[in-house]
């Protein structure tokens, strides 16, 4: 595939090292580039459609184990009662920030139809040990209320009972081919020293009440981006390819984010995308620490993405909503994302590739030096007029031992586009700036020329 393609399609990723990533600043007078549509807190959403009316089920919240709400549009939501009011024998007491007293630990809620009417999987502490593990309730119908399935938790590897101790067990959802059911779930090795982050799958009965198979890996946390954490798993079937969504990094700051992975197997082996799916920074701040995601195919057969981000004081996690495109090779994207361009794809002249594991894709373009180093990418607008280029930086120039702004000059095809200034941040402290600029329909030729002293250049945003 051609350089240019491969950047318009995204295929190469953001990448951010460490557990937290402050937001952009946002322009002056500029609109939310996405609004929440549960504007409250709605963390690790997870959808079902039946009988024309989606369910939203949700992590605790306010004293309910199991939020749920209803819509026919998936824009507007009515509130409903719990739907899971008692938790299974097997849970103990727990109390987790930021829901204090309130907070019971049962999160991230999976329910899906099954033989005989719905299961519905949650995630509570183990009354034993001090592990997360996955419980399971059935109902005859998607408002509940469901009732806990047996006094054991399904899924607990927390050591006990002949276990293997991985950290315990989160985060479960369901994908159902053939007939047959299978539970995706996290071990929450993150949780303890020595141990680490593994999604499963696993095969499940008719009812959903037992497991019928050993567990096998799919991913584990091995990717600098993702810190220490993968999670969150959804499962989806795309043209024969196998797409593995999951969330990574530290959930409780702007560093969380979506990532996916490809198999042409159910059970792998997968291969993680360099692009990460969505960022903080691709929603422009606007959407601060996109995860916790399930995909929602619509009755017209596209498909939508669900997910929480926080509120800008960090407080709650909101609920969004965003059509999921699929690119002709198959590159999944999120309409209000913005597209990423890599540096170090573009035309790289009088400087040079680096590779650096806290850069977006891995690499990024140093050794700006001189007079005619400079950077050129090929970008894509759907439509002529006004566009907004992100451009992820570091600046460490020095004069005279102190800190200086550097520039650059920017032409978008052949036409002077003004310069770009980056504000001193300290080498490989990456920040973004942005920069107005006009496009024409289709393709443009954008290129950063050094003006005066010196930056990194790790990628561009096309908003």
């Amino acid at each position: 595939m051609a350089i240019a393609a491969l950047l318009v399609l995204g295929l190469f990723a953001p990448t951010f090292a460490g557990t937290a990533q402050a937001a952009p600043p946002p322009s002056a007078g500029a609109q939310s580039s996405i609004e929440p549509v549960i504007d409250a807190n709605f963390p690790d959403p997870d959808i079902l459609l039946v009988n024309g009316v989606y369910h939203a089920y949700a992590t605790n919240n306010a004293g309910q184990n199991v939020q749920h709400q209803t819509s026919r549009d998936l824009v507007h939501w009515t509130p409903q009662a719990d739907a899971l009011p008692a938790l299974g024998a097997w849970t103990g007491p727990c109390t987790f920030a930021p829901g204090g007293a309130t907070d019971r630990c049962v999160w991230a809620p999976e329910v899906s139809a099954v033989q005989g009417g719905y299961a519905l999987y949650y995630t509570a502490r183990d009354g034993t040990t001090e592990r997360q593990c996955i419980g399971v309730a059935t109902s005859t119908s998607p408002d509940g209320p469901f009732v806990p399935v047996g006094t054991e938790p399904l899924v607990c590897p927390n050591g006990e009972n002949g276990t293997q101790d991985l950290g315990g067990a989160i985060d479960a959802s369901t994908y159902r081919e053939n007939g047959q059911l299978h539970l995706l779930w996290k071990a929450d090795g993150n949780c303890c020293t020595g141990k680490t982050a593994i999604i499963f799958i696993q095969p499940l009965s008719a009812d959903g009440r037992t497991l019928t198979g050993l567990p096998t890996e799919l991913i584990r946390r091995d990717l600098p981006f993702e810190g220490n954490v993968v999670e969150a798993p959804t499962l989806v079937q795309h043209d024969g390819t196998y797409y593995l969504f999951y969330s990574a990094n530290d959930f409780a700051g702007g560093g969380y984010r979506t990532n996916y992975a490809t198999s042409a197997s159910i059970t792998g082996p997968y291969t993680k995308s360099r692009t990460e799916l969505m960022t903080t920074d691709r929603f422009q701040g606007d959407v601060r620490g996109p995860g916790g995601q399930d995909v929602v195919t619509e009755p017209d057969g596209s498909t939508s993405i669900v997910f929480h981000g926080w509120d800008p004081t960090y407080s709650y996690r909101a609920m969004y909503l965003s059509d999921l495109n699929w690119s002709a090779a198959g590159v999944p994207s999120v309409e209000e994302a913005a597209t990423r361009y890599e540096a170090e794809l573009g035309v790289v002249t009088a400087a040079r590739v680096v590779a650096d594991d806290t850069a977006s894709g891995l690499a990024k373009v140093g050794g700006l030096d001189f007079a005619d180093s400079s950077v050129t990418l090929q970008v894509f607008a759907a439509k002529a007029g006004p566009g907004t280029l992100g451009i992820r930086f570091a600046n460490g120039s020095e004069k005279g031992g102190y800190p200086v702004e550097s520039t650059d000059t920017v032409t978008v095809n052949g036409r002077d586009a003004g310069t770009v200034t980056f504000w001193h941040t300290t080498w490989g402290n990456w920040q973004m700036v942005e920069h107005q600029v006009q496009l024409q329909k289709g393709w443009n030729t954008v290129t950063l020329t050094r003006g005066t002293f010196y930056a990194e250049l790790d990628a561009v945003d096309v908003y």
